[in-house]
């Protein structure tokens, strides 16, 4: 008696097993240099099985950087819908943000390289994506400005301050460290001062210090005067 079987399908990992590789390689590789093959073999998958999930480089990287970023976002969101008023929100939010950028450096920075080096698919990635994450810190920092717990400062000051406080030093201070040109004492240094989770702690404190200067809280009704009966 003979069985005739279907013939396999791809294992579902395989995509997984190539995002994973993508990954690894993407910090040294960049969107310009990234090769189809090469990430076939380091995640020892066969060529064809790398054309049936993503059909293209391009559209390779593409999932590469919108899977990273998804993980973030997904944390983020997370956080901001606990029940919480704007300070503690905000706070939950910018832990979430740095601890991934801290997390992430290498890719992150190679992202952000490769977009102000004009390579398509990572300007595009930033277009679509910046504005997700940004909208919801600029949502948190409108509903504390009108609780008066922050300043009345342009929106987009507040986010600068945010930005400039806490992507700023991970980049550059992780970029120091992880290019090994550092003795290790300083190395150590950066990694405690500017890197540690109590490092991004204290940031996010002078963070919401600096955005809450001069902030006033929301005049109180005056109540409504009684009205008397009678003539005068």
């Amino acid at each position: 008696m003979y069985s005739f079987l279907m013939p396999p399908r791809p294992s579902r990992n395989l995509d997984q097993a190539l995002l994973a590789a993508g990954r690894d390689l993407f910090p040294a590789r960049g969107c310009g240099a990234m090769s189809v093959r090469e990430v076939a073999e380091s995640a020892g998958v066969n060529l064809g099985m790398f054309h049936y999930h993503f059909k293209s480089r391009d559209a390779f990287l593409r999932a590469l950087m919108q899977q990273t970023y998804e993980e973030m976002f997904a944390r983020l969101a997370l956080e901001v819908a606990r029940d919480a008023d704007p300070v503690t929100s905000l706070r939950a939010a910018l832990r979430a943000i740095a601890r991934f950028v801290r997390d992430n450096r290498p890719f992150l920075g190679r992202v952000l390289a490769d977009a102000l080096s004009g390579e398509k698919c990572a300007r595009d990635f930033l277009g679509d994506n910046l504005p997700r994450h940004l909208g919801i810190l600029q949502s948190l920092i409108e509903a504390g400005q009108r609780a008066g717990a922050f300043a009345p400062i342009p929106v987009m000051q507040a986010l600068g301050t945010c930005g400039g406080a806490l992507a700023m030093p991970i980049l550059f201070g992780g970029a120091l460290v992880d290019s090994g040109a550092l003795a290790a004492p300083m190395a150590r240094t950066i990694e405690a001062t500017l890197l540690s989770d109590a490092a991004l702690d204290q940031r996010i404190e002078l963070v919401l210090a600096a955005i809450a200067a001069g902030a006033k809280p929301p005049a109180a009704a005056k109540p409504a005067r009684r009205k008397t009966g009678g003539k005068s």
